[in-house]
């Protein structure tokens, strides 16, 4: 890698599945003048990201992360909002060139306040839902419990598993299904094969102490 400008700025590049190219993120990080770049070519939605791991570890205070786009960093709203907080609490700022955001300004710290606000809209107004139709059951004589998701809906949830990079928990939440009805109509269209879509659910920690 050439020799840069500024040591402090710390490249990361990730593509979804090993076919793809990261050619292009690293000539974009390079030409940002980053010293330094971890790439991870794998899904998003993985909980662990090896390279990843790595950078949050090589991280130090006044360094500057920079990324070619928002989504090769983080999966969701939720997930840049709690990304940005860990960057914040290691004195680290954030750069994004796509969306031309910088935490080290007051235009990319406001950007990153917006988010938050809407995030939070985002979840006051979903229990506003929720509330409205537990009321509209129990007025109705229903028991208030969680309505049955629709087909629409589930077909719906199950093009974005198999067509993006998105959770099942994600989706789920998105769609307001819930994971157990998301698996049941999955585990059907598989045609026996109903342990076919835990491939991206991580494997639960062996608790050795009980052994």
């Amino acid at each position: 890698m050439s020799q840069t400008l500024n040591p402090s700025r710390i490249g990361y590049a990730r593509v979804s599945t090993a076919g793809q190219n990261l050619d292009s993120q690293i000539d974009a990080l390079n030409k940002a003048e980053c010293s330094r770049i971890f790439a991870d070519k794998l899904s998003g939605t993985m909980q662990h990201r090896p390279e990843w791991d790595k950078l949050l570890d090589y991280l130090r205070p006044g360094d500057v992360l920079v990324i070619t786009e928002l989504s090769r960093m983080t999966r969701s709203l939720r997930h840049l909002l709690d990304v940005v907080k860990e960057l914040e609490s290691k004195g680290v700022k954030l750069v994004s060139l796509r969306e031309n955001i910088d935490t080290s300004t007051a235009t990319g710290r406001a950007f990153v306040s917006i988010m938050g606000a809407v995030n939070q809209m985002e979840l006051e107004l979903r229990a506003e839902r929720v509330a409205a139709g537990r009321e509209s059951s129990k007025s109705r004589g229903g028991t208030g419990g969680r309505p049955r998701a629709d087909v629409g809906r589930i077909s719906q949830a199950i093009v974005l598993y198999e067509q993006t990079d998105q959770s099942v928990s994600e989706i789920c939440e998105t769609l307001d299904i819930p994971v157990r009805t998301f698996y049941k109509y999955l585990a059907e269209k598989r045609e026996g094969n109903p342990a076919a879509h835990l491939r991206r659910e991580p494997k639960k920690p062996i608790n050795r102490a009980s052994t």
